[in-house]
């Protein structure tokens, strides 16, 4: 939901959210705020907001389009993108890249895996993130291989 940042007033409460969820969104995001966070926190549905916002004032928000372009945060987004969040962020990725994006991800993910068990283990992030040196590459081949990554 594009609320040009202006979280002033709540772009949705749970009543909308909970509807949302029975219709088979797989997600909210909104770059305003969302009344009864709580309750949408228990929600079975991933929610995304600027912050809590307790008024709703229609003067501020309201919906006026569905399934077009907006902009959400600053960035672009398009029908068909995807939105990736988790508890830091979240982030879209046009629709044209998602695949590739996705491959790189599990790589990304896979390696810092490796990375963050060595150094548990007392290795120095010296050439092991990023990596630099061909040892911990090998060493990360080996590693996936033993793992099943």
């Amino acid at each position: 939901m594009d609320c040009r940042k202006d979280a002033r007033a709540a772009s949705s409460g749970d009543i909308l959210i909970a509807r949302l969820m029975m219709r088979g969104a797989a997600g909210v995001v909104t770059d305003g705020g969302l009344r009864d966070s709580m309750r949408i926190g228990e929600l079975d549905l991933p929610a995304y907001h600027s912050r809590p916002s307790s008024p709703t004032n229609l003067t501020l928000h309201e919906a006026i389009e569905l399934i077009v372009p907006i902009g959400c945060g600053d960035a672009p987004v398009f029908p068909g993108d995807i939105m990736v969040g988790d508890d830091d962020s979240v982030i879209v990725i046009p629709a044209e890249i998602a695949q590739e994006a996705a491959e790189e991800a599990v790589e990304m993910t896979a390696y810092e895996d490796f990375v963050i068990e060595r150094v548990k283990a007392g290795a120095t992030i010296v050439g092991l993130y990023p990596c630099t040196k061909d040892e911990h590459q090998e060493a990360f081949a080996n590693w996936r291989q033993a793992n099943g990554r």
